[in-house]
């Protein structure tokens, strides 16, 4: 079973990265978040890995951490949530982000992620809450109501078609310095979709 692969960065696209092993490349199928955080072409990388087979393929998965290749696997163990459906799904929340979506109940910003029916949500909250706690989500967690609030308007600016690392510096920058004056999704989103438009 391969669970590690270390190499130099030989292509990256959104959704996968082919890395030189000594000679041979190995293409693994990566988060839209994952990709985003990766060394750029020619650098060296590290990654955790999930290898599922097919009967006429191996699918190889790769990802940043422990905390999101322990998601991954968590997600594929609930009945109809497929290996491309969990990638997706972590495409579009971070393992942090789920956790908290997953610890509030917060059914609506479940039924949003890709793939994701009112009944998968219901199983999602169902299968997850007590393993999500077992789970070591990085220290960047984001509990609250506070981290609420910002995972939704990164949410929202991904949907008008920003991209995340845009959206995400967008909203922390006017988060940290409008927070009092800040007591709703609205207000926020509105002045970080101003930032992100200096940004883009």
């Amino acid at each position: 079973m391969i669970s590690l692969i270390s190499g130099k960065i030989l292509e990256k696209k959104p959704t996968s990265v082919i890395v030189d092993c000594n000679g041979v490349g190995y293409e693994l199928m990566v988060s839209v978040i994952a990709s985003s955080k990766l060394p750029e072409i020619g650098e060296f990388v590290q990654l955790r890995t999930v290898l599922i087979p097919r009967e006429d393929q191996f699918l190889l998965f790769g990802f940043i951490d422990e905390s999101e290749r322990e998601l991954f696997k968590s997600l594929i163990s609930i009945s109809g949530i497929g290996p491309k459906t969990a990638i997706g799904i972590l495409s579009a929340a971070s393992p942090a982000e789920l956790a908290n979506y997953i610890q509030t109940e917060n059914l609506r910003a479940l039924q949003k992620l890709p793939g994701i029916g009112k009944k998968s949500a219901e199983r999602l909250l169902i299968e997850l809450k007590d393993k999500i706690s077992k789970l070591s989500i990085a220290a960047e967690d984001l509990l609250g109501e506070d981290a609420l609030l910002k995972s939704e308007a990164v949410a929202a600016l991904c949907a008008l078609g920003y991209n995340r690392s845009v959206a995400e510096k967008a909203v922390k920058k006017v988060y940290d310095e409008n927070s009092a004056k800040i007591n709703n999704i609205e207000t926020l989103i509105k002045l970080s979709l101003q930032f992100a438009m200096e940004i883009k």
